[in-house]
């Protein structure tokens, strides 16, 4: 009888644990989901929607170098700039210096949106005249696009 007992009573914890690895796996698991299969880079999505050809392509993976090279500097300025912040925690409170530190971050947070701005813009430059109905089209949707990871609108 108390062998039994003690089966029983291994067999439930050892079934319970197995359960909770289970779930632990597929909570913390972050592997792709059904939806970023399929998805298209941007480049990809905006060469289609623009109809570009060779030429343009070229002169488009042009851009794109410029682009991420501006963004990285700027991302670079960023992440130094928020060290500086939080290195303001271990001194004595000083606002002045914070909301300077801040308003620099925000500065640079301003160029980047303007740096994606005038990147579209050059894309434009390379559209040929049938091709910026596609283009105006492309800017409604821009937002969707370059979403970050995770976040989808509901009208999905």
């Amino acid at each position: 009888m108390m062998n039994r007992t003690r089966l029983l009573t291994f067999a439930v914890i050892a079934l319970f644990l197995i359960n909770i690895l289970t779930l632990s796996f597929l909570f913390f698991n972050k592997g792709p989901r059904p939806n970023d299969r399929n998805k298209q880079k941007p480049r990809e999505i905006i060469i289609k929607k623009l109809n570009f050809d060779e030429s343009q392509i070229s002169s488009f993976d042009k851009l794109i170098k410029n682009h991420e090279s501006a963004i990285d500097l700027l991302d670079s300025e960023i992440r130094n700039t928020k060290n500086n912040l939080y290195n303001q925690l271990s001194k004595n409170n000083n606002e002045k210096e914070v909301d300077s530190i801040l308003n620099t971050l925000n500065k640079y947070k301003a160029e980047i949106e303007l740096v994606h701005y005038n990147h579209f813009s050059d894309i434009k430059k390379l559209c040929k005249t049938d091709q910026l109905d596609n283009y105006n089209q492309l800017t409604k949707e821009l937002a969707k696009i370059f979403a970050p990871k995770g976040m989808h609108k509901k009208d999905e």
